[in-house]
C-alpha cells in the first residue's frame, strides 16, 4: 500500500522525529559543555522555544534537568509530551508562540539549535521571540541560538538527502532550495520524505520558508535586546573547546548569548 500527500511536516511528528533526531548526541554533549563553560549561575531548568517533538528536551530530562518547551504544532507537543511521560518526566510542553510567551518560573537555559528561529517572519517577530528568552532567563542564564547563515554571493542551490532508520520503517528525506529572495530576506525550501516499512509506502511533500540572515543582520538583531551579550559563536561541529569567528565564509553558527 502507498499513499502521496502534500502537507506540513510537523503534522507528522513521527517521521520529523525520526529524520531530524538520530544525530542528538552531538547536541546534547555540546549543550552540557556550554553550560559548564559559558553560564554564570547553575543549570537547573532549561527550555526550548519551537521544541518540536523535544529530541533534545527527553535527553536532558533524563539527565536530571528540570525542561520544558513550546511549539504552535499541537501534535508535536503531544508527541513530545507523551515522550516525556513514556520516560517518567512531567508533560510540560506547551502549545504556544515562540515570539510572543511568558514562563510562569525563569529558567537557567534556552536553546533553539538548528534553523527554527529562521520561521519567524519578519524583524519584529525575531525581536519579540529574543525579548521572550531574555525576559524568561534568569541573570547569568544562557540562550544558544543556531542558524544557517545567508551565502555572500547569489548561489543559494544547496541540496541534501539522508537515510534513517528506526526498526522496520525506513525515511530518506531530501531538502533543496528553490527560491531565495535578498529583498524580501526569505529563503524557500522543498522537502520530500519517502518513508517504507515491510508493508507500506509513504510520500510526502512540504514547502517551508525561512527568513534569511547575514552575519551582519543577525549580530544588528542581537544589538537590538540589551539585555544579551554573545559571548561565543561555533559552527555545528559542536565542539565547545573550537571555538570560530564569523566572517564572509561562514555558513553554519551558533551563537552562545548569555544575559546581563
Amino acid at each position: 500500500m502507498s499513499e502521496t500527500v502534500t502537507a506540513n511536516l510537523y503534522d507528522y511528528p513521527k517521521y520529523y522525529d525520526l529524520i531530524f533526531g538520530s544525530d542528538w548526541k552531538a547536541e546534547f554533549d555540546f549543550l552540557k559543555d556550554c553550560f559548564a563553560k559559558h553560564a554564570k549561575r547553575p543549570v537547573k531548568r532549561i527550555f526550548e522555544p519551537a521544541c518540536g517533538t523535544g529530541r533534545l528536551l527527553v535527553k536532558l530530562g533524563q539527565d536530571g534537568y528540570e525542561v520544558s518547551g513550546n511549539d504552535l504544532n499541537e501534535r508535536a507537543v503531544k508527541f513530545c509530551n507523551d515522550r516525556f511521560e513514556r520516560h517518567g518526566l512531567p508533560r510540560t510542553a506547551f502549545v504556544g508562540d515562540m515570539a510572543d510567551f511568558k514562563l510562569k518560573k525563569k529558567v537557567d537555559a534556552a536553546f533553539n539549535m538548528i534553523n527554527s528561529f529562521r520561521h519567524l517572519p519578519t524583524e519584529k517577530t525575531a525581536v519579540a521571540h529574543l525579548k521572550c528568552l531574555a525576559e524568561a532567563l534568569n541573570k547569568g542564564g544562557l540562550y544558544m541560538l543556531g542558524l544557517h547563515l545567508t551565502p555572500v554571493d547569489d548561489e543559494w542551490d544547496g541540496e541534501e538527502e539522508w537515510h534513517a532508520r528506526r526498526g522496520n520503517l525506513s525515511v530518506i528525506s531530501k531538502l533543496w532550495t528553490t527560491g531565495f529572495d535578498r529583498k524580501t530576506r526569505m529563503e524557500r525550501l522543498n522537502l520530500r520524505l519517502d518513508a517504507t516499512t515491510p508493508t507500506k509506502s509513504f510520500t510526502l511533500n512540504d514547502v517551508m520558508h525561512y527568513r534569511t540572515y547575514t552575519r551582519f543582520e543577525i549580530k544588528s538583531l542581537i544589538k537590538k535586546i540589551p539585555a544579551f551579550e554573545i559571548v561565543e559563536t561555533y559552527d555545528f561541529c559542536y565542539d565547545v573547546d573550537d571555538p570560530i569567528v564569523v566572517d564572509e565564509m561562514t555558513e553554519d553558527v551558533v551563537y552562545v548569548l548569555r544575559k546581563k
